[in-house]
């Protein structure tokens, strides 16, 4: 389980509570003033209806204790059920209100960072395991969109009854009131004292959850490599290692929770008994009356439920703070690649301009001629340089083939090139301007790339080869499936174009999925093609078909192509030999065999090998024979 260890990279938070990161979460909700209107006013109505109660039965016990069996039951009965159907019609409201309120703004925080996820770089997932990722776009989202409804209800309904019994206290018997109010200033220091601690264990929790969600995506997604090598079992004790680490975060949180809640029960009881005693001894000198005093007992008890309530919200505003934090923090990151605002100027002009077709969307040609590496300097954030004073130059209908030891910086080249990455000295010119002066999503809109591990998206084979270009027709399907010969191979399957590819493609070969691959690139009609180790995991037949069609993929076209099959490259205009980030060779493939140097030597031995495993097969058939 590599990406353990990554996701120990954990961001650094506040250990209080953040009202500014509060302010910014409330936002998404502020979307829907209506629902918070509705949902406010409910729980004010609420708030005023359980005040309502043991006011009224005050004023029913002292009239019984004045007239007798002469009291107005029925004056009393209609209030009470007029407070009743105004409370339940108020929890209608409130329960209708936050239900909305969590979906829309969940639904809404999850879509505001997806979409900042699809704006990032390479280097923003380079750091980043999967599994802090699916954390923060599921459980995260979730508990913040129910803090912000639910708890909102709750703090709403909760403040304005501690208001309305505090003025109906003061009002009705201040000294008795007060009786009351001096157990708030312990549970306000009391709060203080359990905040942090709640804060740290709660975000605690949350770590070890992202860690977990991540290690169950990398242990299914590594599921056929941990059983060629036997792994379970040591996968099993690093996944208890990690359970067994949240398990200890989420007791502790837990025993917290547990210690908090019960002191704030004990103040409530203490308040009530402190009534009981001062106010006993009022009743008896005749100072408050039996329905006053029942008054403050049901106001004591009443009295620290919503305190409690406040208390279970801040606790769980404490707890849902680290995943506040994590979504703020993904929406906040700024996307290290992006348009400048003089592109983006460029490309709201150009919007309202009426330019010729072949203009592109930042008002400048659309046609690619030329790309030049500049003396182009790169090193990957850690530290590590890749590149240095490295120059090229690759113009329209030329192929340009990459090849050379691994970490050569070959990938780094074509990444350069797509602007997945940027150069950190030097420049890269796109028709002699620095692209970073053009308009990145036309830029990456015309390349066409196939990796050496084809991809494939969950649906049909016409909705993967579709992909890149969504208003294709069947027929521009079927035509890019012949050309790249994989027309014969999806007719074969019962369902044709329709044929239900599986999750990541797994109900087709490798060599299935790589000709799928190669359509999608192609029916975007990219003027930049990549091909990165396109044909080194599949077999020989489907290299084969691929190698008839790759004078048409690069017809017209800037091609990169990096090889581990050198016969994949023979017809390259152009062969680099990349070698710790420098071209140590240039030039044809003739060219190249003939200078002897390290391109030969790749060449003779790869043919050599070619030649024995073909001899072995050989001798093999015969041998069957």
């Amino acid at each position: 389980m590599t990406t353990i260890a990554a996701q120990q990279q954990e961001d650094e938070f506040q250990s209080r509570l953040d009202f500014d990161l509060w302010r910014r979460v409330f936002k998404h909700a502020l979307a829907y003033k209506g629902h918070l209107f509705a949902l406010a006013t409910a729980a004010v109505t609420i708030a005023a209806m359980d005040v309502s109660f043991p006011l009224v039965t005050s004023s029913a016990v002292d009239e019984v204790m004045a007239v007798g069996t002469d009291v107005r039951i029925w004056m009393y009965g209609l209030i009470y059920l007029g407070l009743t159907i105004g409370l339940a019609g108020g929890v209608w409201v409130f329960i209708t209100m936050a239900g909305g309120i969590s979906n829309r703004v969940a639904h809404d925080i999850r879509t505001a960072s997806f979409a900042r996820l699809q704006e990032l770089e390479f280097s923003f997932y380079d750091a980043r395991p999967i599994g802090w990722l699916i954390s923060r776009m599921t459980s995260d989202c979730d508990k913040l969109s129910r803090i912000i409804s639910w708890g909102f209800l709750d703090l709403v309904w909760a403040f304005c009854l501690v208001v309305l019994i505090t003025i109906a206290l003061l009002v009705i018997n201040w000294k008795l009131g007060l009786v009351l109010l001096s157990v708030v200033p312990p549970l306000i220091i009391i709060s203080a004292v359990f905040q942090k601690r709640l804060l740290l264990s709660a975000r605690e929790t949350r770590k070890y959850n992202s860690f977990i969600t991540g290690s169950f995506n990398e242990s299914i997604q590594g599921m056929r490599t941990s059983k060629t090598l036997v792994r379970e079992e040591e996968n099993l004790k690093e996944f208890e290692g990690l359970s067994t680490q949240m398990y200890g975060a989420s007791v502790r949180n837990a025993l917290q929770s547990a210690v908090y809640m019960p002191i704030v029960l004990t103040l409530g009881a203490l308040a009530t008994g402190l009534i009981l005693w001062k106010g006993g001894f009022d009743v008896v000198s005749g100072t408050v009356t039996i329905g006053t005093l029942m008054m403050f007992i049901m106001f004591a008890g009443m009295f620290f439920d919503p305190i409690n309530q406040i208390a279970r919200v801040l606790v769980q505003l404490q707890g849902a703070q680290a995943a506040g934090e994590r979504v703020i923090g993904l929406l906040d990151t700024v996307p290290a690649i992006k348009d400048s605002p003089e592109v983006l100027e460029r490309i709201k002009e150009t919007a309202h301009a009426d330019l010729p077709g072949d203009t592109a969307i930042d008002g400048l040609p659309d046609t690619i001629d030329e790309i030049e590496f500049k003396q182009v300097d790169f090193a990957y954030d850690s530290g590590q340089t890749v590149l240095e004073d490295f120059n090229l130059t690759v113009k329209a209908g030329q192929m340009i083939a990459l090849v050379g030891p691994s970490g050569g910086g070959k990938s780094t080249i074509v990444n350069l090139a797509s602007r997945f990455y940027e150069p950190t000295g030097g420049e890269i010119l796109v028709n002699g301007i620095d692209y970073r002066k053009r308009s990145l999503a036309w830029l990456q809109g015309a390349l066409g790339i196939v990796l050496q591990t084809p991809h494939l998206f969950s649906g049909s084979i016409r909705d993967n080869i579709r992909y890149g270009r969504l208003n294709a027709s069947d027929q521009e399907i079927e035509t890019i499936a012949r050309l790249v010969n994989a027309h014969d191979f999806i007719l074969s399957h019962e369902h044709g174009y329709d044929t239900d590819v599986g999750e990541g493609g797994n109900r087709l070969s490798t060599g299935q999925k790589q000709l799928v691959s190669f359509a999608r690139a192609l029916l975007s009609k990219p003027q930049i093609f990549i091909m990165d180790e396109a044909t080194s995991s599949i077999d020989t037949a489907t290299e084969q078909l691929i190698q008839e069609s790759l004078q048409t993929m690069f017809s017209g076209r800037i091609s990169f192509v990096i090889a581990h099959r050198l016969s994949t490259i023979r017809a390259a205009d152009r062969i680099l030999v990349i070698n710790q980030g420098k071209i140590e060779e240039s030039g044809r493939h003739e060219e190249l065999i003939e200078q002897r140097g390290h391109y030969y030597k790749l060449y003779t031995n790869q043919f050599r090998r070619e030649k024995e495993e073909e001899l072995i097969g050989s001798e093999k058939a015969e041998v069957r024979r």
